[in-house]
């Protein structure tokens, strides 16, 4: 059996990163947990409905409590972040090689820079490495730590001409047509399009992440999509371990994309 630890991560330590834990079997991946902070995946308590906090990762911890959440070691870490095994001061061949395939389709890479994520990514990228999990950027060994990133993959999870419109920050951008409840009605939709389409992928995505209610907080709103993405790094991995996915980028950094 394999597992993997997907971690939607933020690019401060004030800001809250989803973690999702997938483990495969006799019936394929099937989700074992997913939060919208490192703190409520490190909590007993399923039931932890508090604002989730944002707080520096701490790789030991994560793998700890996901060896006793799975009873076996992780097989892979999937993080949404720019990872790199050299400090990262700018745009990195994996970012422009994904804007020249994506672009078009409206998933090009955000730059990175040495303030955002800078340490913060360094730190994490050193952090697995120590625990045993080296960036892998070509050839797939495991234990190993790879870089993800949500759009593109959506885009080849649901074969779609473009990314999919499931940023709550940016659903007036989307529907400008429309009013606050008519945009959300629209986000909703999509967010039950990309559960059900991991769903297919992974069993548990459905019943782990039931859509917010309609009268949800913004906050609400935010922690749900952090748990979505976290899921999506998780099946990204998930598709890296079964030979379905394709690295883009050179030897000190590269993005992870399935082939469907």
């Amino acid at each position: 059996m394999k597992t993997v630890l997907g971690i939607d991560a933020a690019w401060t330590s004030q800001e809250p990163s989803g973690v999702a834990l997938v483990i495969n079997d006799v019936e394929g991946w099937r989700l074992l947990k997913v939060a919208s902070s490192y703190q409520a995946f490190l909590s007993e308590d399923p039931a932890t409905t508090d604002r989730h906090r944002g707080s520096p990762p701490d790789p030991h911890v994560l793998l700890v409590k996901s060896f006793a959440i799975a009873q076996m070691p992780v097989t892979i870490v999937a993080i949404d972040m720019p990872l790199s095994t050299d400090p990262i001061i700018g745009r990195r061949a994996s970012d422009n090689l994904i804007s020249s395939v994506y672009r078009a389709r409206h998933a090009g890479t955000y730059s990175p820079s040495a303030l955002r994520p800078g340490k913060l990514s360094d730190e994490l990228t050193a952090g697995f490495k120590q625990e045993g999990y080296p960036l892998l950027t070509s050839e797939v060994r495991v234990p190993g730590l790879i870089e993800v990133y949500p759009h593109p993959a959506l885009i080849e999870l649901s074969a779609a001409t473009r990314r999919l419109p499931y940023k709550h920050s940016k659903s007036r951008k989307y529907w400008p047509d429309d009013g606050p409840m008519g945009r959300r009605l629209k986000l909703f939709k999509t967010w039950k399009q990309i559960v059900m389409l991991l769903e297919n992928k992974v069993k548990g995505v459905a019943a782990a992440l039931p859509l917010p209610d309609l009268g949800a907080r913004a906050y609400e709103l935010k922690a749900f999509e952090d748990a979505l993405d976290a899921v999506v790094c998780a099946w990204v991995g998930a598709c890296v371990i079964d030979g379905r996915a394709r690295s883009y980028g050179d030897d000190s950094s590269a993005i992870w994309v399935p082939k469907i």
